[in-house]
Formats: structure tokens, C-alpha cells, sequence
């Protein structure tokens, strides 16, 4: 079969000539991948991701009636396209995966038991690939065929990614076989990356990050040619939707959190400049954003897992210095933004793999700020992010824990409620007891709803009880949950047992309540 041609926009981003004879077309590489492979690809947060290699993939299975008879182990730093990995589990070719997801069809399929998923922290991911973790069992150790995206190849071989980095470098490192999607749709990210690799115990060095903008790796990652077996060229844009609109629950919270900040910052606890942010993905941390910027704190200092486009605003208004991150996942508005100013963004701006970016080690040194969005928090300040009644599985843990485990303040917010299908406010999101525990009670600072703002650090169980309640429930729960800790604390401490009271059987009263009424408030007495 005849090699496709090169484009001249093809020419300018492969900078190595030899690999210019490795271009060929998807149906070319399909023996690469049988049944049952185990493969990676590159992406987090559904940017950077490879996508001519598994679109054509998922046509060939559609188009031949294929669905089922070719499956494959999923390995992604984080979450991948829709378009991609979502699609696939439609075409049910997701046999296993790890350790994130995004996708209605594909946590469909976790949830129906069709797809193994391994939920796994994101600074931990990579590095247990490395040891083999998850080829323990295969006789080469390997995975089989590594996709990934690259915006240019080098004249020494190495690619540079787009706009994440994620897991690549590692995946790339357990790779047998290697394809890259030069994508000449995207600008070349050149510069913009500070790729470290693994080296694995006892030879293991620290990351030497001092500061936020401290560079330590390299611009590119490295890539044995003789593992690459085709390079495909791609014109598909990132495929990511408009960011969700704060609305005034998620301001509210927005204007607690500020009001906390300036606190602790008049009490000598933070710098007036505060200290590195790291913030999660959605309406309240776009709030959360938009309210520092339009707050009195300036020289501003980001240290997070992905950049969104409220993040832009800090930088045009000359509030955020600096941001580091292992994924931009600006909205396609975002994106023409942050390429059509490339040159005021460049120089502020770094893109880690997800090992750095997620550190425990560089987030206790730095004193990160991190601030992440729970499922439900209960009147401990346990926190489950994952397991919707304790059972089902929405996107994965992601990096949440790696921050608030490790961080100077950690914080969760939500709000106080959310709408069941017959009630407004049928899901109380404090409750007695989580269903699922993600973050312990040892982990976290500070619990903050619209309501109001829970600081519970040095404080016992019940104290914390009290004030998470107080502060944090919304009015129709309070009572509930208030005579729940009331009974729970009489019976335990009558028992001996009252350290963290729980009246054990009635303990997810509110989540049958749910079940069986359609809200939580019509929750029996106890």
C-alpha cells in the first residue's frame, strides 16, 4: 500500500527526516491491534488526546459489526474525548480502564459491569505503570501499542504534546510499539512543556521545585524511534464544550471563600499574595476564580492539574503571575483566546506531567490552596467524590485526594443541596454519614456550602459535627441532621463510645429516604 503524502504544513512539524518515511494511513496499523491489546494514549481532561487512530478504530468496528469481538485495556492519564473513549464504550471495545473517565456510555458501562475500571490517584497512576503494576501478568511486562498526540517531532526524535502532558511520558516508557498523531490543526506547543521521566526506586531523584515557575525537566519527550511504527497526520481539534456558568449557589460559596482568604491573611496565616492555587473543574471553581478576580489579591500563583478559562481573566487583569498545570482545557472559545494572545500567555505558563503537577511532596512544599468539589461531605468532614450512593462510579477520584491530602488549607465545596427528580432540594449534600469515603476526616480544613463556611480545623469530631451542620447544611436539613448527632451523641456517650457518635443503623436513613421517597427529607425519625 502506497504511503500518503506528506502535507507541507506535515513537513514543518516533523523536524526529523526519517520519521517523515514512517507516514502511513490508519487502516495501515490495524494488525497492531488484536483483540485483547492493551493500550495507551496520551489526553487529560479531554485535551491532547489522540484522535484520527481510535475514530478510525471505532469506524472499523461499527462499519464491520464488530461490537464486542474487539476489546482492549484502556490506560489514559485522565479522561480522554467523547469522541474517542465514550464512543468506544458504546461500541462496547472497552474491556478494562484506568484511572479516569468522562462519559455517560462509558461510566454506563462500568456501572452495568461491562468495563473493569480501576480507580487510582493521579500522582500514582503513572508511576505504578512504570512498575509494572498492570502488566504484571503479560509475558513482556509491556503495554502493546502506545497512540499519542504531538504538535511537533524534533530533529533528535522527541515529540513535543500538545495542551496536556498527563501520563505520556510513562506511558511512552512501557510502550512496545508507538504511534503519533502530528496534529497540524494545533499550533506547535513548543516550550510550553517541562517533561521530567520515571526512574524508578532505589534510584529515584526528588523534584528540585522551589517556586511555581522552577523548570526542571525538558521541552520535549524523549521517544525511541525504533518503537515507532507509523506516524499519522491529524486535523481534529480538541473536542471540549463551553464551560458551565456560575450560577448564584456557586458565587455565594465564591464570596465565603474570599472572605476566608482575606481572614486568614489579616491573622498572619497567609501571605498577602496568598499562597499557589489549585482548583478543580466546574461552576463553583470558575466562581471561585472570577471572585478572585475581582478581589484586592494580586501576584497571584497557580499550582493545579488543569487551567480553565477563567483562569485567562486573572492573567488579563494582571492578578495571576504564573500557572502551572499538567492540562489547558480552555473551551473552544478559550482555545482561539489563548492562541490568538500566545505570546502574553506563553511566558506564564508551564505544562507538567501529571506525576509533578500532582505531587504531595511539591504540594506540601509550596502550600498549595486546594479546593475541590465532593459528592457529599458528611457532619465529620469525610468526603466521598466518586461513588453516587456508595455504588455508583461517576468519573473517578482524579487528583483530589493528591491535593487535599497534601496541601497547606484543604477545602471542599458544594453545594448544600441538590434536586432529586420531584423535589428542589431532595439531596442534602451533608449528611450523617458518606456512602463512600474518598477524603478522611484527618484530610480536610475547611467544608463551605452557599450556607456558610465550616472551619474545622483542631477541632474533635463533635465539634466538627456541630459547627459543619451549623454552618454548612442548608435549613431544611439542619433540624434532621442536628437530631440525628443529638440521639447519636446521648446513646454513645451513655455507651462509653462517644468520640465520633453514629447511631450505626440508621446511619443512611437520609439515602433510603431518597430511594424509596424520591428526597431526603421525608427521612423517618430515629
Amino acid at each position: 500500500m502506497a504511503s500518503p503524502i506528506a502535507s507541507a504544513a506535515l513537513k514543518a512539524r516533523i523536524r526529523r527526516p526519517s520519521m517523515l518515511k514512517k507516514l502511513c494511513k490508519p487502516q495501515d496499523l490495524m494488525h497492531h491491534f488484536p483483540n485483547g491489546s492493551y493500550i495507551g494514549w496520551s489526553g487529560f481532561t479531554g485535551v491532547g488526546y489522540p484522535k484520527k487512530m481510535p475514530t478510525y478504530m471505532a469506524d472499523h468496528v461499527e462499519q464491520n459489526g464488530l461490537q464486542g469481538k474487539l476489546k482492549y485495556s484502556l490506560f489514559v492519564g485522565a479522561s480522554s474525548g467523547a469522541e474517542t473513549e465514550n464512543r468506544w464504550a458504546s461500541l462496547d471495545m472497552i474491556d478494562r480502564r484506568t484511572p479516569h473517565q468522562v462519559g455517560k456510555a462509558i461510566s454506563k458501562g462500568i456501572n452495568e459491569g461491562k468495563i473493569h475500571f480501576f480507580d487510582k490517584h493521579l500522582s500514582m497512576f503513572p508511576v505504578d505503570l512504570v512498575y509494572g503494576y498492570y502488566t504484571k501478568d503479560r509475558p513482556h511486562n509491556k503495554l502493546d501499542v502506545v497512540v499519542v498526540e504531538a504538535t511537533d517531532i524534533k530533529e533528535d526524535g522527541s515529540i513535543v504534546p500538545g495542551a496536556s502532558v498527563g501520563a505520556t511520558p510513562e506511558l511512552i516508557q512501557m510502550a512496545d510499539k508507538i504511534i503519533i498523531e502530528v496534529n497540524t490543526s494545533l499550533p506547535s506547543f513548543e516550550g510550553l512543556h517541562d517533561i521530567t521521566m520515571t526512574d524508578l526506586p532505589p534510584l529515584r531523584k526528588p523534584y528540585l521545585v522551589m517556586g511555581v515557575e522552577d523548570r526542571i525537566g525538558r521541552t520535549s519527550i524523549p521517544i525511541d524511534p525504533e518503537k515507532v511504527v507509523g506516524i499519522l497526520e491529524s486535523d481534529y481539534q480538541d473536542a471540549t464544550a463551553p464551560n458551565a456558568e456560575a450560577d448564584e449557589s456557586a458565587n455565594k460559596i465564591a464570596g465565603h471563600l474570599i472572605e476566608f482568604f482575606e481572614h486568614e491573611v489579616a491573622h498572619g496565616r497567609l501571605p498577602n499574595s496568598l499562597l499557589p492555587l489549585q482548583s478543580g473543574i466546574g461552576n463553583v471553581a470558575n466562581a471561585i476564580i472570577g471572585g478572585l478576580d475581582n478581589s484586592n489579591f494580586r501576584n497571584l500563583k497557580v499550582w493545579t492539574e488543569v487551567i480553565q478559562d477563567t483562569f485567562l481573566d486573572l492573567f488579563d487583569s494582571g492578578r495571576l503571575d504564573f500557572a502551572t498545570a499538567t492540562s489547558i482545557r480552555f473551551s473552544p472559545d478559550g482555545f482561539r483566546r489563548f492562541y490568538d494572545n500566545w505570546e502574553a500567555y506563553y511566558g506564564k505558563l508551564l505544562l507538567r506531567s501529571q506525576q509533578v503537577s500532582n505531587s504531595p511532596e511539591i504540594i506540601r512544599r509550596l502550600g498549595v490552596i486546594a479546593m475541590n468539589t465532593p459528592v457529599e461531605v458528611d457532619i465529620y468532614a469525610h468526603a466521598n467524590s466518586t461513588c453516587v450512593m456508595g455504588s455508583r462510579m461517576l468519573n473517578g477520584l482524579g487528583g483530589s485526594a493528591d491535593f487535599l491530602r497534601s496541601s497547606k488549607y484543604s477545602i471542599m465545596h458544594t453545594p448544600s443541596t441538590r434536586p432529586s427528580k420531584t423535589d428542589p432540594h431532595g439531596v442534602s449534600c451533608i449528611v450523617p454519614m458518606c456512602t463512600h469515603i474518598d477524603q478522611t476526616e484527618h484530610d480536610l480544613d475547611v467544608i463551605v456550602t452557599e450556607q456558610g463556611l465550616a472551619d474545622v480545623r483542631g477541632l474533635s469530631p463533635r465539634e466538627r459535627a456541630r459547627v459543619i451542620i451549623k454552618k454548612c447544611a442548608h435549613p431544611v436539613y439542619q433540624p434532621i441532621l442536628t437530631h440525628y448527632f443529638e440521639k447519636a451523641e446521648s446513646d454513645c456517650l451513655r455507651k462509653g463510645w462517644g468520640h465520633e457518635p453514629h447511631l450505626l443503623f440508621n446511619s443512611f436513613d437520609l439515602h433510603k429516604a431518597l430511594v424509596e421517597h424520591g428526597s431526603m427529607q421525608k427521612v423517618g425519625q430515629w
